[in-house]
């Protein structure tokens, strides 16, 4: 099993940053591409905000491309997430994600617990 856990959230002002961290453990060679998702309101569905596969590809929502970069340390099964010039909009929980590939099984989504970031203006 693999085992996600975040860290990094909180508040920020508008035009702030923060970097949100993911530890991966467990059977962590079974994961092929990590990334963020979130959750800007109760209620609302979870979106993709960015992820980024074992040679470093990434993709992202457009509404954070040139404000947001992803990145993974595949040797210390880290994922992260920089997010500058911060909006309101992006008040969210913010949830690392894993795709995984166990043998014998179809992929398998994965999501952590989740981190608040809230963004005042």
């Amino acid at each position: 099993q693999v085992q996600l856990v975040e860290s990094g959230g909180g508040l920020v002002q508008a035009g702030g940053s923060l970097r949100l961290s993911c530890a991966a453990s467990g059977s962590t060679n079974s994961i092929r591409v990590m990334g963020w998702f979130r959750r800007q309101a109760v209620g609302r569905q979870r979106e993709l905000v960015a992820t980024i596969d074992g040679v470093d590809a990434t993709n992202y929502v457009d509404s954070v491309k040139g404000r947001f970069t992803v990145a993974r340390h595949n040797a210390k099964n880290m994922v992260y997430l920089q997010m500058n010039s911060l909006k309101p909009e992006d008040t969210a929980v913010y949830y690392c994600y894993a795709l995984l590939y166990i043998e014998g099984g179809p992929p398998r989504n994965l999501w952590g617990q989740g981190t608040q970031v809230t963004v005042s203006s």
